[in-house]
């Protein structure tokens, strides 16, 4: 069935320097019912203050897709990479068989909000890679997905990564057949399944089921499209 995902129920973690939102189960929020869905594991939005962030750590099997929506973030790494992603930007790090990477607001005056998203791979291990990108201004963007699809950042899945931006009155189509679906709303107001959705709020669309998001307002989100698991024929 279609959940919604209303933003006041998401994880918080709250420290003298981050504010993070956790759509599903993540570090010290941890609930059976919200472990991801599909090949989305974790979705994150932080907000971090001037100058902090979060020191080296590790990470294996797994893409890890940031989305700077306000401010500066670096990046370093255990391979080399050395980065600021800026405002409008977006960065794909595939852990392959680990890395270790850290993640500090680059300003000393004014806090970054990002987006970071946990995406398993269809395949472990591998070669750890980077890549970054600006994201086109206008219209909707294919942000990730499969090397062959065209994606501005390549994923180690079949998953799909889209930036939909819509105007007002505009109706967005979310059926994709054979496909599990995530939205997350970035701006905007919208409706889908008799509730109103606006910044925060997600909606897990299995195979099978269909819908539409209506927007009241000019807004965006980001659409996550998923291969649906094969069922096993007894």
């Amino acid at each position: 069935m279609i959940t919604i995902h209303e933003k006041t129920v998401r994880g918080h973690t709250r420290g003298g320097w981050l504010d993070s939102f956790h759509t599903f189960s993540f570090g010290t929020f941890q609930d059976p019912m919200r472990m991801g869905f599909g090949n989305l594991r974790v979705l994150n939005e932080d907000r971090i203050i001037p100058g902090a962030g979060f020191p080296m750590h590790d990470h294996a099997d797994m893409d890890i897709l940031t989305y700077v929506t306000k401010g500066q973030l670096r990046h370093e790494d255990s391979q080399g990479n050395v980065s600021v992603i800026n405002a409008g930007e977006a960065q794909l790090m595939s852990a392959g068989d680990g890395v270790a990477h850290s993640e500090y607001n680059a300003s000393d005056s004014e806090s970054a909000h990002l987006l970071q998203i946990w995406l398993i791979p269809d395949h472990s291990g591998g070669v750890p890679s980077y890549a970054q990108t600006k994201v086109p201004e206008a219209g909707d963007v294919l942000l990730a997905g499969p090397a062959t699809s065209g994606a501005l950042l390549p994923l180690g899945s079949q998953t799909t990564v889209t930036l939909i931006r819509a105007g007002d009155g505009e109706t967005t189509d979310l059926a994709r057949p054979g496909a599990d679906r995530f939205v997350h709303v970035l701006d905007g107001l919208g409706f889908a399944e008799g509730e109103r959705l606006s910044a925060g709020d997600g909606l897990q669309i299995p195979s099978g089921e269909t819908t539409s998001l209506d927007w009241a307002t000019e807004g965006a989100a980001l659409l996550f499209t998923m291969p649906a698991p094969r069922r096993r024929l007894h």
